[in-house]
């Protein structure tokens, strides 16, 4: 691996952190569903603060980002960092930079005071369930099922009775 370092996004990265997102999406078989735009990116990550990116760069180009925000635990009475997406482009891959990445996801929640760092993966992508469990010894959390609400269904939620 080449010296890897490590930056926080700011203003102005928003096509750099879209064109990632973009990427995350083509591998994950997903790209039909992405709307984001540099606009929606500036408000929500740079205005609201409502997430933060940082990339993993060497030799001064970003070869991965990981996109995370804080959640809380009522068990642990503590905030935690949920991970929303981690990519390293797929020439990159195989020299640490996906591992890297959690690493310094890890430090950020240890020094911010975090109970826990948690992400999801989908159920088919078994090289990131190798990496997950084998190289970072995360543990899958079998007996939890996701669910969301998105769309129309998060609409009619939303309605009054």
């Amino acid at each position: 691996m080449a010296a890897c370092t490590f930056r926080p996004a700011a203003p102005g990265d928003e096509k750099l952190i879209l064109s990632f997102i973009r990427a995350l999406a083509d591998y994950e078989k997903m790209s039909d569903q992405v709307i984001d735009t540099p606009e929606l990116l500036r408000e929500w990550l740079f205005e609201k603060k409502t997430a933060e990116v940082i990339f993993a760069e060497a030799e001064g180009k970003a070869v991965g980002y990981a996109l995370f925000f804080h959640n809380f635990s009522t068990f642990l009475g503590r905030a935690g960092i949920y991970l929303e997406d981690l990519f390293v482009l797929p020439e990159e891959r195989g020299r640490g930079y996906g591992k890297a990445l959690l690493k310094e996801l890890a430090r950020i929640a240890v020094k911010r005071g975090c109970g826990r760092l948690e992400w999801a993966c989908l159920d088919w992508n078994q090289p990131s369930i190798d990496f997950y469990t084998k190289k970072m010894c995360a543990v899958p959390m079998d007996e939890w099922t996701v669910y969301r609400l998105t769309g129309k269904t998060l609409q009619e939620a939303a309605k009054p009775e």
